[in-house]
């Protein structure tokens, strides 16, 4: 069975039925609306990799108003008249230079709302490996390749204690050598997880 094929039947499995259980941000949510964003989950045709296929990561620059310097998804607001696949690929293209057209997208998967005010759709999608990637030294500082077996693993996910506008909450984290992946992208990829039961 090819990746994309095992990725497609384990993204249906896990949707048929209602989500549950899903991690959600303990942080309150801001009164004046959410702004509805997207990003793009995008898994290397890495097979043959001793590691197996890997996930596109980026980290954002320190100087960025928005998680600056954290490990995020190609990604960000949905633009008018857009919907979450079209900012996604738009997102990884401007950020990464991925190309549309290199993109097989599997399929949207649960939103997740933000106690900084947004309102995200992850995207899944495989694309091949070693693609020539251009990094938007304004978006990304730099990018980063962690195994999706590794990330999706749910012993992998460390629940963290933290603080935000003096509330304390849960948060997860994920270390994968010196990268740390934790908050939102983190919740993100363990309600995947939950989603596609990846290691059963």
């Amino acid at each position: 069975m090819s990746l994309f094929d095992r990725l497609t039947r384990a993204y249906v499995a896990g949707h048929r039925e209602p989500a549950r259980d899903l991690y959600e941000d303990w942080r309150s949510l801001p009164e004046d609306g959410l702004r509805p964003a997207a990003v793009l989950i995008a898994v290397t045709d890495r097979c043959d990799h001793p590691e197996g296929p890997g996930v596109l990561m980026i980290h954002r620059p320190s100087h960025m108003r928005a998680h600056p310097g954290q490990a995020a998804f190609p990604g960000g607001k949905i633009d008018p008249g857009e919907n979450p696949v079209e900012a996604a690929l738009r997102e990884a293209n401007e950020e990464l230079g991925v190309r549309s057209e290199d993109v097989r997208v599997i399929g949207a998967t649960d939103r997740y709302r933000t106690g900084t005010g947004y309102d995200i759709t992850p995207v899944l999608a495989m694309v091949p490996a070693d693609l020539p990637l251009m990094p938007n030294p304004a978006e990304v500082a730099d990018w980063f390749e962690p195994p999706l077996d590794f990330v999706l693993d749910p012993a992998r996910h460390a629940s963290k204690i933290g603080e935000f506008r003096g509330q304390k909450g849960q948060y997860l984290e994920i270390m994968w050598n010196e990268h740390r992946i934790w908050g939102v992208t983190a919740a993100i990829i363990a309600n995947l997880a939950k989603r596609m039961t990846w290691h059963d």
